[in-house]
């Protein structure tokens, strides 16, 4: 498994690629700001295909380059129904002074080929086998992509902005809500595995485990979930 990510644009937003391994079809997962040369980088470094792009919810600074990537690869874009509206409008999901701050001209549009993704759908790309969530809370169409567990790596979680280390996602812009966002981590967090490997939206990779113990978010979820099997 090669999973290769940096930190995009001046929102140091997490863009990943994912691929079985080097020289073979891959899917890229949040192309925020400026992500476009560090991603032809990482694509030429490791010999890989690019066959679609994730987007694990609609805020500006993770689908700032989903356009122009998935145009110049012909590849489509899946993206939440919640969400979709924010791929040509994204300041739809923006506060009043965020727009005035960051649109001054600038457009954009929905890429050629957009698909809709649905919670609990397994998407079988390049090879890999990627669940999606539907964990709403920062965003209504926010989702987490996972990876199943194999020999060589544990259960691997895209875990957009509902899952820092130590943090979790804002719930004050357009479409976020705190009550929902606490009954997405009880739902599709609590449940998994203490080694699962959490690669958030922005900051560095954790655990489930390390979140479990650590997170006062995690804790105020907990009442909401059922049992777990991290335990």
């Amino acid at each position: 498994m090669l999973i290769a990510g940096f930190p995009a644009g001046s929102f140091q937003t997490n863009c990943y690629v994912v691929a079985p391994a080097a020289g073979e079809e891959c899917v890229i997962v949040d192309p925020g700001q400026n992500a476009v040369g560090d991603l032809d980088d990482v694509l030429r470094e490791h010999r890989l295909k690019p066959v679609a792009v994730l987007v694990t919810h609609g805020h500006l600074d993770h689908m700032w380059s989903v356009a122009p990537v998935c145009g110049a690869r012909d590849v489509p874009a899946w993206i939440h129904p919640e969400d979709r509206e924010l791929l040509s409008d994204p300041g739809k999901g923006l506060s009043l002074a965020t727009r005035q701050q960051l649109f001054g001209g600038l457009t954009f549009t929905e890429p050629d080929d957009v698909r809709e993704l649905a919670d609990g759908e397994v998407l079988h790309l390049a090879g890999l086998e990627l669940t999606v969530d539907h964990t709403p809370g920062h965003t209504r169409g926010s989702v987490t992509f996972r990876l199943p567990r194999t020999d060589e790596i544990p259960d691997v979680m895209f875990s957009g902005d509902l899952l820092f280390a130590g943090s979790i996602g804002r719930t004050d812009l357009p479409g976020g809500d705190y009550p929902t966002i606490l009954r997405s981590l009880a739902a599709k967090c609590l449940p998994l595995p203490d080694d699962t490997a959490v690669l958030p939206g922005h900051g560095p990779q954790t655990t489930i485990g390390t979140e479990r113990a650590t997170n006062p978010y995690l804790a105020e979820a907990a009442p909401f979930a059922g049992p777990t099997r991290g335990i």
